[in-house]
């Protein structure tokens, strides 16, 4: 844990009991604030309550009393609508924050030189933050690895100079954090998402730009024009800027190029790692990954053998490309996480012979975005509600299987890849749909793959996750 000591002896409501939100009053507790805790939810209250944390009906209080709101990260701060919390502090004139901001103060008033490297951007961010958190690991660092991807920061043990924080940032995270102020700062990349929280486009890029406005040094991917445009702003304020892409060459910063990652110093080039050969990190989208997990490593002085070390022996992540088994030459492969046609896009992208398993709950646009990847496709096994749709687009381009379900997806591809001739037939679930029509998330589609595919006659686990 880490006790909010910069805010003892003031009172502080906090309203969200979730995970993250009973951390957040935890850790103000142990710091020794005045809290009083609530949350929407009565379950999450008596959880909140019986671990002795003050609870309270916020409605009734006098607002001014606080110094703060802290807020969690799943309450609406701005859109669709303002929280009832919110429209409460801001009439009082109190200011609203996350547990985000609250680490980011108390680093600064009992470690200010601690390293902390933050990451956002709208895809890639989980990836992205577990190879930092491998590299750094693997070189014998004290690694604190949180926020987004999973454990809340204010859980993990406090800033030190001997140890350091690397933490995923969303959006919502961010937007209550206007003072973060990383090492590095990381900005993979910026489309469309999560407007129905921040509105436009433009705002979402604004709250995405200030975890890298706030950092002493800037990682931004520059391979889309949102963040070609913050990198270019950042350079007018003078903040060093590290470019990565995987498009084209950058005059400072590091490309990708045929697998390998390329550092660039003005007229300087030089090979700094190979990805070839790394199944954890197939795929553009993973060399944009895993140039930013560089360009983050030398920020901090990592030598290049110890990345080059943790590159190699990064496990990756379940349901994100995930290397499940083989049986002979077949590759079996997990992207469950791609719940949509962009994220299966990255996918396809990344083999040449696939028989692919795709369906559930389709998302608005289905899979027509993809029919340029069609050509790479073997044979489609199609599951789950949207079957029928994707048949139709399918039709006529890609030979077809209404499997329905996940058993029988796998047994049929299974059987077909094993007649392939290819060097190296994958049968590949990127299912471009959200997984509620069958499961209750991705992570349950994903384990339901693997344990089919594992009970294979035949079958090799690959130890390629963590």
């Amino acid at each position: 844990m880490t006790p909010i000591t910069s805010f003892a002896g003031k009172s502080v409501a906090v309203f969200g009991l979730g995970g993250s939100g009973l951390a957040t009053a935890e850790a103000l507790v142990a710091g020794g604030a005045e809290v009083v805790a609530w949350d929407d939810n009565a379950a999450s209250v008596a959880k909140a309550a019986a671990a002795g944390i003050p609870t309270g009906d916020l409605r009734p209080l006098d607002f001014s009393r606080f110094v703060a709101l802290v807020l969690s990260p799943g309450v609406p701060l701005t859109h669709p609508t303002p929280h009832w919390t919110v429209e409460l502090a801001k009439s009082a004139g109190v200011e609203i924050i996350g547990d985000i901001e609250l680490f980011c103060r108390e680093r600064r008033a009992i470690a200010p030189a601690a390293p902390f490297i933050a990451i956002t951007g709208t895809n890639g961010k989980s990836t992205t933050t577990a190879l930092i958190a491998h590299m750094f690991r693997n070189d014998g660092w004290d690694v604190q690895l949180g926020g987004n991807i999973g454990t809340a920061i204010l859980s993990l043990d406090p800033p030190a100079t001997d140890r350091i924080h690397i933490v995923e940032c969303s959006s919502f995270q961010i937007d209550l954090a206007p003072t973060i102020n990383p090492t590095v700062g990381v900005l993979l990349n910026l489309t469309e998402d999560h407007l129905d929280r921040h509105d436009t486009m433009e705002r979402y890029a604004a709250i995405k730009a200030r975890l890298v406005r706030g950092a002493e040094t800037a990682v931004i991917g520059i391979d889309d024009e949102w963040c070609t445009a913050i990198a270019s702003d950042l350079d007018k304020l003078g903040t060093p800027v590290e470019r990565i892409s995987v498009q084209r060459p950058v005059a400072n910063g590091f490309y990708a190029e045929h697998g390998r990652i390329l550092e660039a110093d003005d007229a300087t080039v030089h090979e700094i790692a190979d990805l070839n050969g790394i199944g954890s990190l197939r795929g553009d989208h993973n060399a944009q990954n895993a140039a930013a997990a560089i360009a983050a490593a030398r920020a901090v002085s990592m030598s290049e053998l110890a990345i080059q070390d943790g590159l190699k022996s990064f496990p990756g992540l379940a349901h994100r490309m995930e290397g499940v088994a083989r049986v002979g030459k077949v590759l079996f492969v997990n992207d469950s996480k791609a719940t949509n046609a962009d994220a299966a896009e990255k996918a396809l992208a990344s083999f040449d012979r696939i028989y692919w398993i795709a369906g559930g709950k389709a998302k608005t646009g289905g899979i027509t975005s993809l029919v340029s990847y069609f050509p790479k496709i073997a044979k489609a096994y199609l599951i789950g509600a949207a079957a029928e749709e994707f048949a139709a687009t399918l039709a006529g381009k890609v030979e077809t299987v209404m499997s329905g379900t996940m058993d029988a997806a796998v047994a049929a591809a299974a059987s077909d890849a094993a007649k392939d001739g290819a060097a190296e037939p994958v049968v590949l679930l990127s299912p471009a749909c959200a997984s509620y029509d069958q499961y209750a998330n991705f992570e349950k589609r994903g384990d339901d793959f693997r344990a089919h595919v594992q009970a294979l006659k035949g079958a090799k686990p690959l130890v390629e996750v963590q």
